[in-house]
C-alpha cells in the first residue's frame, strides 16, 4: 500500500525483489518497492502465461458467511453510497448523508430489534492500479477496513460483507454523516478508478424476543478517530516510535461497561515490519492504548498482506487472509471506568512501538449504560502494566549470511469495580503476549526465510456475563530466493504460510467458538537472457469454524494460476470436527515449515 516510482528495467526491478534485498546482514533495508511488482512486471507476467484469459475476474477473501437468527425478517436493504474512486489521494474522504432506514422505525424495536446488520461493499476496477487502503466511517466511528484488489487490465470484481451488528446503536441514531475514504492516485501509467457500492442489510429478531445480556450490542458508540473535514481517512497516522496520537472525550455518567475497538493498518516503509532488519526497527510492533498517559493496553497485531505485496500473483483469485476486511481488537477499560465517570474530559491516544512512517490507528468506544439509573460509579482497585520486555540477536560470520532472532512479551493486568443498578460489580482484565521471530539469510543474501508468530491470551473476568477468554495465535513463514544467479536463467521463487488460529470461551449464555484460517501459497517467476519466459503460483487455504451454538462451517478451495482447481465447502459442525480430528493427527510432533 504504498506510492511506488515508475517502472525501471524489467530484469533489474524482477531481480531485486530477490537478490538485493540484503547486500550487508546487519543494514539490509528491503524497501517496499523491493516487495512488490511493477504494471510492467505484471504485464511481463500475464503475456507469458499460456492461456491467459481477458475476461474479468473476481478475487476473493475467504470467510464464512453470514446468516441472520432463525426467524429473523429482512433483509430491509439500503443503498448508502455509490462512488468512482479516481484522483482521490490527498483530498477530501467521500461523504453522503445518513438518517436511520425506514425499517428500523418501523420495526418499533430500534437498534434492540436487529438480529443482523451487513456492511456490504463491491466494487470493480480495470487498467493499472496498485492496491489501495479505504476506511468506512459512520459519524466518525470506522465500521470497515480493507485493501483493494490490485486490478488487471481486463477489470477485477470484489466484495467485502462485514458482520456490523455491534453498531446497531450508531445505526439507528440520529442523522450524521457516512465518510469513505479510498487515496487512489492516477497518472501516466496507473489508471485505474476504482467503481465501489456501499449497501446495508439489516435484519430484524422477533418482537418478543431481546438479545441477551451477553451478546447485546453496546447502547453507544464513541468515536476516537480525526474530525471532519481533513484530506486524507479519520484514521490518526503514527510515523516514528514515539509519536503519540490522541483525542479527548468524555464517557455518559450511567455507563457501566467500556470496551475499545481499534483499528490499525501499516503502510510505507513499515508495511511488510516483519521483514525489518534491526537496522529498520526490526520486526517487532505492537500498538499501544493510552488513557491520560498509561498503557492500558496493546494490540499486536495481526500480519496483514496487502493483495499487491510479497509477489501478487500469490493472491489471484484467493487475497490474503483480512486482506479485504482488516481484523480489529478488543481492549477492555472497564476496570478503568472509575475515572472516566468524573464527567471530565480524558485523553485516549495511541503510539507504535518501533514504528517506522506509516500506521493507521484508529478505535470506537462502545458504552454500555444503566437504563434504571442517571449515574454509576466505579474504583481502580489493581493496575499492573510492566514495561514491554523483548531483545534481538544478531549472528553473521561474513556480513551478509546469518540469522537474528527477536522475542518480546508484554502483561497487562487492571481490576476495577462498577456499581450501578446491576449491583456492585468487579471486572478484571488481563491480556499476556508473547512474539517469537526468526530471519535466516544464506546463499550469500539471495534467499532469506523468516519464521514468526505471535500468541495473544485476553482474559475478562467478574462480570458474568461479559466474561470471556480468547486466545489468538497469527503464524507466518516467508521465502524469498532463487536459483541460477549469474546465469541466462534464473528463477525468483516465493513462499507465504499464514495462519490466523483463535479460540473463544465465554460465561454461561454466550457461545464458544474456534477458528483456524491457514494458506500456504507459492509463487515462480523464471527468467532467460533478461525476459520473463514462464510463471505459475498456486494457493490453498483452509477455514474451519466450530460455534457452540451450531454456526458451524467449513471451506476448503485452492486455485493454481488464476484458476480455482477446487471449492469445497460444508456449514456442517460435523464435517468440521472431522477436518479437526484429522488436521490434530497430522500434525503430531509441531508445525514446523520449510
Amino acid at each position: 500500500m504504498t506510492t511506488c516510482s515508475a517502472p525501471r528495467r524489467r530484469r533489474l526491478l524482477l531481480l531485486c525483489l530477490c537478490f538485493t534485498l540484503l547486500l550487508r546482514f546487519h543494514s539490509c533495508a528491503a524497501s517496499p518497492r523491493d516487495l512488490r511488482f511493477s504494471v510492467g512486471d505484471i504485464a511481463a507476467v500475464e503475456a507469458v502465461l499460456p492461456s491467459l484469459r481477458q475476461a474479468r475476474s473476481t478475487f476473493f477473501e475467504v470467510d464464512r458467511p453470514l446468516h441472520p437468527p432463525r426467524g429473523s425478517s429482512g433483509p430491509c436493504s439500503t443503498l448508502l453510497l455509490s462512488h468512482s474512486f479516481a484522483f482521490t489521494f490527498t483530498k477530501p474522504p467521500v461523504t453522503a448523508s445518513y438518517s436511520p432506514p425506514s425499517c428500523l422505525a418501523e420495526d418499533g424495536g430500534g437498534a434492540r430489534a436487529v438480529s443482523l446488520a451487513v456492511l456490504e461493499w463491491r466494487a470493480d476496477c480495470r487498467g493499472a492500479q496498485y492496491d489501495r487502503i479505504f476506511g468506512v466511517w459512520l459519524g466518525g466511528a470506522e465500521l470497515l477496513r480493507g485493501s483493494t484488489a490490485e486490478p488487471r487490465p481486463s477489470g477485477v470484481t470484489w466484495s467485502v460483507s462485514k458482520d456490523v451488528t455491534k453498531y446497531a446503536s450508531l445505526l439507528a441514531a440520529g442523522n450524521s454523516t457516512l465518510a469513505v475514504y479510498l487515496g487512489n492516485l492516477i497518472d501516466d501509467t496507473y489508471n485505474g478508478v476504482y467503481n465501489a457500492n456501499l449497501t446495508l442489510h439489516l435484519y430484524f429478531r422477533r418482537a418478543a424476543r431481546s438479545p441477551t445480556a451477553a451478546s447485546a450490542p453496546a447502547d453507544r458508540v464513541v468515536p476516537v478517530s480525526r474530525s471532519l473535514p481533513l484530506n486524507d481517512g479519520l484514521w490518526f497516522v503514527v510515523d516514528n516510535t514515539t509519536d503519540v496520537e490522541s483525542t479527548r472525550l468524555t464517557v455518559p455518567p450511567n455507563a457501566y461497561r467500556a470496551v475499545l475497538e481499534v483499528y490499525v493498518s501499516s503502510h510505507n516503509f513499515d508495511e511488510f515490519w516483519y521483514m525489518n532488519t534491526p537496522d529498520q526497527n526490526g520486526p517487532f510492533r505492537e500498538v499501544t492504548v493510552h488513557l491520560d498517559g498509561d498503557v492500558v493496553g496493546a494490540v499486536w497485531p495481526f500480519p496483514v498482506i496487502y493483495t499487491g505485496g510479497i509477489n501478487p500473483l500469490i493472491w489471484r483469485p484467493i487475497t490474503s487472509i483480512g486482506s479485504f476486511n482488516l481484523p480489529s481488537y478488543d481492549i477492555e477499560l472497564t476496570p478503568f471506568l472509575g475515572k472516566l465517570l468524573d464527567g471530565k474530559e480524558h485523553e485516549l491516544g495511541f503510539a507504535v512501538t518501533n514504528a517506522q512512517k506509516s500506521w493507521y490507528v484508529d478505535a470506537n468506544l462502545h458504552l454500555w449504560l444503566d437504563p434504571k439509573s442517571s449515574a454509576t460509579s466505579g474504583g481502580l482497585i489493581a493496575y499492573d502494566a510492566p514495561k514491554l520486555t523483548g531483545r534481538i540477536v544478531s549472528n553473521s560470520s561474513n556480513g551478509i549470511d546469518g540469522q537474528y532472532d527477536a522475542t518480546a512479551s508484554r502483561n497487562i493486568t487492571a481490576t476495577g469495580w462498577v456499581r450501578s443498578s446491576r449491583g456492585n460489580i468487579p471486572t478484571t482484565f488481563t491480556q499476556r503476549l508473547t512474539f517469537v521471530h526468526t530471519n535466516v539469510v544464506s546463499n550469500q543474501g539471495s534467499s532469506q526465510a523468516i519464521n514468526q508468530t505471535t500468541e495473544a491470551h485476553t482474559e475478562v473476568t467478574g462480570d458474568g456475563p461479559h466474561s470471556q477468554q480468547l486466545h489468538q495465535s497469527f503464524p507466518l513463514y516467508i521465502f524469498l530466493g532463487g536459483d541460477g544467479s549469474g546465469t541466462s536463467s534464473q528463477k525468483l521463487m516465493r513462499r507465504v504460510a499464514l495462519g490466523f488460529d483463535e479460540t473463544r470461551a465465554g460465561a454461561a449464555g454466550r457461545p464458544a467458538s474456534t477458528l483456524h484460517n491457514e494458506q500456504t501459497a507459492a509463487a515462480e517467476v523464471v527468467l532467460r537472457d533478461d525476459q520473463v519466459v514462464g510463471a505459475s503460483w498456486r494457493m490453498p487455504q483452509v477455514y474451519e469454524y466450530g460455534g457452540s451454538d451450531g454456526g458451524c462451517y467449513l471451506r476448503n478451495v485452492s486455485s493454481v494460476g488464476y484458476d480455482v482447481l477446487f471449492d469445497h465447502n460444508e456449514e456442517s459442525c460435523a464435517g468440521t470436527r472431522r477436518r479437526r480430528r484429522r488436521r490434530g493427527v497430522a500434525r503430531v510432533g509441531g508445525r514446523g515449515r520449510g
